[in-house]
């Protein structure tokens, strides 16, 4: 088993990425404080072709020395606008018919490995602040919620982890 080099990953330039088709997931970051966790949040975006990333509230956005120490270009490759409430967010993509879910800890939250998704479905994924997790009034308005399983004493994952884990499920899911 060997390593294998950089030029050996076949790697999208910025074009190539721009024009490839995108899976169908849409994330919002609302009132993340954590530079890091936003630009960690875009290099995962990239990873698995995500069609866009929504920065709402207190959200920084790029260009920013923070960000790109973590996302290593990928503020440059992933679709992203801002807006000041996420509230406008979720209803500007439900009116285009898009499915918005909630990844937070609430009643009746359907755990991650049992979440399903649809063929001809497109989904909107939020996750909400370090300390207080996605906004009451979003919740209420979104299609629904995804709780991802924990079994230790915590409970706890931080944004950017918890955005790997849900995309990397639903990417899975929507792929293979």
């Amino acid at each position: 088993m060997r390593k294998l080099e950089n030029s050996e990953l076949e790697r999208k330039s910025i074009q190539d990425f721009k024009t490839a088709a995108k899976t169908p997931l849409i994330l919002i970051l609302d009132d993340i404080r954590s530079l890091n966790n936003i630009g960690s949040v875009f290099r995962t975006a990239d990873a698995f072709l995500i069609e866009k990333i929504y920065l709402c509230g207190i959200t920084a956005t790029p260009p920013n020395k923070e960000i790109h120490k973590t996302a290593l270009g990928a503020t440059e490759t992933v679709d992203w606008e801002h807006f000041d409430n996420v509230i406008t967010v979720i209803q500007n993509l439900k009116n285009e018919g898009v499915k918005v879910y909630a990844i937070e800890q609430v009643e009746l939250a359907i755990f991650l490995q049992d979440f399903t998704v649809n063929a001809n479905e497109k989904y909107a994924l939020i996750f909400g602040n370090e300390v207080f997790g996605v906004n009451q009034k979003a919740i209420e308005i979104c299609d629904g919620t995804i709780e991802i399983p924990q079994l230790g004493t915590k409970h706890s994952l931080n944004i950017a982890v918890s955005a790997g884990i849900v995309v990397w499920d639903l990417f899975k899911k929507m792929r293979f």
